[in-house]
């Protein structure tokens, strides 16, 4: 993994403790880089938010963001939904084993949004209630699905959006990284409300344009600032101020969570898709002058070797000068038959040697979602 000299995505990020915590478990890491051999610039975002309070919350959140990472730019890339996967459930290992290794640290977890950018596609996943934004020509959409109880009672309509809002199991999680059995990372990403589980997951590798923001964040942003109020706060404000104010708004707020934010912008398509968009109009544009070339080519040869009306089939009729036989001593006109190659003689008057006949030419031949079964665990900490 090298790091990316100029990179075609500007992050602007935040973190911090809130109004009520005395100390921070979300974690977050950002890193721009290449892999050898591969001139794409790629871009993974990691957030994370430890649950378990006095269980080490914070160290389950750093491990998750650290496995990711290490894990993802350090390889080359394959299958970009398959490598996210594996990571993600790599992740839920090591929490479980460091869990198991240390007794103050059992039952710890976190939660897990991940934004992998390679050149200008976008690749996600997730699990738990961390979530993922993207605003796009003035419409923002929330692209992740919460993994929580909450979440599940409004899909099978249990209670309203509404009801949710102040719901007591608001914070039951059903997924998330460390639990006893590994964690089902979640491929979809929904840009339309009603779109089935299906075409969510056909949306991965969706190509960013010019001004699209990815949002990544923890739910101590989006239980306190309204979507339409983190959307007002990227349109009026650039990214670094518009981070700054969703946090500040949070904390005026009640702060009651720590708060997280990583704000991706698309500055630009990287070049090697501009230069692969130019070779591909060359290469058209090649290909059709050769194929008009050859088109030519093949009407000129056609008109060469079957004459100006090759789909004749009809044998010539004779020329009134020409006959069967040709009496010595009389004056006449050569006709040249359309199939002959020999040099036409000239219209003249000689005189013809004595029992020479000619012989005509051949005739031309015509050719014709379920519950999961994860123990629910609440991200309130005591």
């Amino acid at each position: 993994m090298m790091p990316g000299e100029s990179p075609h995505i500007m992050v602007a990020e935040l973190s911090h403790p809130g109004e009520v915590r005395d100390h921070n478990e979300d974690r977050y890491l950002v890193k721009s880089y290449h892999v050898k051999g591969d001139n794409r610039p790629m871009l993974l975002a990691v957030v994370a938010d430890g649950i378990g309070g006095h269980k080490a919350g914070e160290v389950a959140a750093q491990i998750t963001a650290d496995t990711i990472v290490n894990n993802l730019t350090a390889s080359t890339v394959n299958d970009p939904i398959s490598q996210l996967r594996a990571v993600v459930e790599d992740a839920g290992r090591a929490v479980l084993q460091a869990s198991q290794e240390v007794p103050e640290q059992v039952g710890m977890g976190s939660t897990v949004a991940v934004a992998w950018i390679i050149g200008s596609r976008l690749y996600t996943t997730s699990a738990g209630d961390s979530r993922i934004y993207l605003l796009r020509e003035g419409r923002f959409h929330q692209i992740t699905i919460d993994h929580t109880w909450i979440q599940e009672a409004i899909d099978y309509s249990i209670i309203t959006p509404d009801e949710a809002r102040d719901h007591p199991q608001a914070h039951v999680l059903l997924r998330y990284i460390g639990s006893r059995e590994l964690p089902k990372p979640d491929m979809r990403l929904r840009i339309k409300a009603h779109e089935s589980d299906a075409r969510s997951e056909a949306n991965q590798g969706l190509r960013l344009r010019r001004g699209d923001q990815v949002l990544l964040c923890t739910d101590g942003l989006t239980d306190l600032v309204e979507k339409d109020e983190i959307l007002q706060a990227l349109q009026e404000q650039s990214p670094r101020d518009a981070v700054i104010s969703l946090v500040d708004l949070a904390r005026t707020r009640g702060g009651h969570d720590n708060i997280t934010i990583v704000l991706l912008t698309a500055l630009k398509l990287p070049r090697r898709t501009r230069l692969s968009r130019q070779a591909a109009w060359i290469l058209i544009a090649i290909a059709g002058s050769v194929g008009l070339i050859c088109l030519i080519l093949l009407s000129l040869a056609s008109g060469w070797w079957f004459g100006p009306w090759p789909w004749s089939a009809a044998t010539p009729t004779p020329s009134s000068t020409q006959t069967a036989a040709i009496s010595p001593a009389i004056e006449s006109t050569s006709t040249i038959t359309p199939w002959s190659l020999t040099t036409p003689t000239p219209a003249n008057t000689y005189t013809q040697p004595s029992a020479l006949t000619a012989t005509l030419m051949p005739e031309a031949s015509s050719t014709p979602f379920p519950l999961p079964t994860v123990a629910p665990i609440s991200t309130s900490n005591p």
